[in-house]
């Protein structure tokens, strides 16, 4: 079974993306700007400049220490951020 931050709709799995933002409220006020984040996956680029994929701060990961654990879906056009969920 999948947790709830690695399943869709569908039930399929994906991955996320470590990202720099301290809160879900400081990445929703970087719509329209280029995302902040790190590349962690063994299997090639998650990124995607036109698209919609997970992205997750995890502070206990070590990436980036400050701020609160969370998860959002990003929506993006031309590598900005056009929507946060």
């Amino acid at each position: 079974m999948l947790d709830k931050f690695t399943a869709t709709k569908t039930g399929a799995k994906q991955m996320m993306i470590v990202t720099a933002y301290h809160s879900k409220k400081e990445l929703k006020a970087s719509i329209g700007k280029k995302l902040s984040y790190v590349e962690t996956s063994l299997h090639g680029n998650e990124y995607k400049s036109n698209g919609s994929f997970t992205v997750a701060h995890r502070p206990l990961l070590g990436y980036f220490k400050a701020g609160r654990e969370f998860f959002a879906q990003v929506t993006m056009k031309d590598d900005l951020i056009v929507k946060v969920d």
